[in-house]
């Protein structure tokens, strides 16, 4: 087991850089790339952080576009709404779409009902078998103020470990308590994000998954520093530049790095910076201004990025502010938006498969079934935006056509399984209110 452990525990560590720059990247706190060690000198800490977090924004367009709105073939949605997974589905899709992996823990409460916890690919990971892709141990490592915490997971066995410090190594990890695991199956399931099939043979650099913002970065980072540029030219010769000639300088001691005098002195202006009138007694002074900088170049400069941007990460125009003088129709933002909504379909597909067996092993931990038998299907919500009155009315007609059900339709409108049957009831209500049909007095 402690080669296990270990193992698990080098796999979880190695992508901790990745995992921090990517962290930098969505905060929007990544050092400025392409700036000249002189430039650096110069400018010091005058601005503080310039930087345009289109990283963050690209992972949250996606992200509220990735809602679950029920399952076929299982009736887990009371257990769903008891574990918050209708708020924290959307937590672990984030991290899955940042990090390229999330993960989900499915076990059982003190009562005995299904628990289900959202996870980080920073203190979760797995093993998987090369031949069938399947989950073969998995390991969750946090710590507190004083240890070190680790469970590992087994199809068989769950084991808990602590050691009295943080930091501590695998051989440091002492085992606390040991479970039997009735399912089967190692309770873990994780969301992958990736476009290509993972080489799951145990090379812990080919299973990461892949980051939406991974072809953002070098993009992002050369609109940082056009905008960055764009600010300091603003700051220097953006402002007209005044000059002044045949004003005699004033002599003014020079102070050491404590503010005290050092003996000598410089020519300095007499006039102040700020200042915005200037006189002198010398009538042979003369006064002027240079003409500002224009800031074209830099704005063509944001432009051809933002471009590229929007091709790399399938961005509107309208969701970066790249907005035309005429407003676009809704039909005409719909049509832009068709490359993002297709991604999220295809995330939605992706991540579906992880879900399913999320709801496996929910209904294993409630009714002991074997989660391998379980038959189940993922219902998502339109990936695509459009209004309430646009859908109900392409819905309508579906419905009136005879092409669809009514559940079927109100699924289509966005209604979980809970709010189709609390309708089907109240519809069955009200149509017995107009027959006037007492079912008191058919018992009796």
């Amino acid at each position: 087991m402690t080669e296990l452990l270990t193992t698990l525990l080098q796999k979880l560590e190695e992508p901790s850089a990745r995992y921090a720059d990517l962290e930098r990247y969505y905060t929007g706190r990544q050092a400025l790339a392409f700036l000249a060690p002189e430039a650096r000198t110069a400018l010091g800490d005058r601005f503080g952080r310039m930087a345009s977090n289109i990283p963050r924004l690209a992972v949250t367009s996606l992200t509220e576009r990735l809602r679950v709105i029920g399952f076929t073939g299982v009736d887990i949605w009371d257990d769903w709404l008891r574990n918050d997974l209708d708020q924290e589905s959307g937590i672990a899709h984030r991290e899955a779409l940042l990090l390229g992996s999330s993960y989900v823990i499915v076990w059982a409460d003190r009562y005995g009902r299904p628990k289900v916890s959202i996870e980080s690919a920073r203190q979760v990971t797995t093993l998987h078998d090369p031949g069938t892709r399947t989950i073969t141990a998995a390991v969750k490592r946090w710590e507190t103020a004083n240890t070190t915490e680790a469970v590992l997971y087994l199809p068989n066995e769950i084991v808990r470990l602590r050691a009295e410090q943080t930091g501590a190594t695998p051989n440091g990890l002492k085992v606390v308590e040991s479970l039997a695991n009735p399912l089967g199956v190692v309770p873990v399931v994780r969301l992958l994000n990736a476009d290509r099939l993972p080489l799951v043979d145990n090379v812990f650099r080919h299973d990461w998954g892949s980051s939406e913002i991974d072809d953002l970065m070098p993009l992002v980072d050369a609109l940082n520093k056009s905008l960055t540029d764009m600010m300091v030219t603003s700051e220097y010769v953006g402002r007209p530049r005044r000059w002044a000639t045949g004003i005699e300088l004033e002599e003014s001691p020079v102070l050491d790095d404590d503010g005290n005098p050092t003996g000598d002195t410089e020519a300095v202006n007499p006039i102040p910076e700020g200042d915005r009138a200037m006189i002198s007694e010398n009538h042979e002074a003369k006064f002027g201004q240079l003409d500002a900088a224009r800031l074209d170049g830099y704005e063509a400069a944001v432009r051809v990025l933002l471009g590229q941007i929007m091709a790399v990460s399938a961005l509107p125009a309208h969701y970066i502010g790249q907005l035309a003088d005429t407003p676009a129709s809704a039909d005409a933002l719909r049509a832009a938006e068709a490359s993002l909504t297709a991604r999220a379909e295809a995330r939605q597909q992706q991540f579906g498969r992880s879900w399913e067996d999320v709801a496996r092993l929910i209904v294993a931990v409630r009714d002991g079934a074997d989660p391998l038998t379980v038959d189940c299907r993922v219902s998502w919500a339109d990936a695509a935006t459009r209004s309430v009155a646009q859908e109900a009315d392409a819905v309508v007609k579906l419905y009136s056509a005879g092409l669809l059900p009514a559940s079927y339709a109100l699924q289509r409108l966005g209604y979980g399984d809970d709010e189709i049957r609390a309708i089907s009831a109240a519809r069955r209500a009200d149509s017995l209110d107009v027959a006037a049909i007492d079912l008191g007095k058919l018992v009796n």
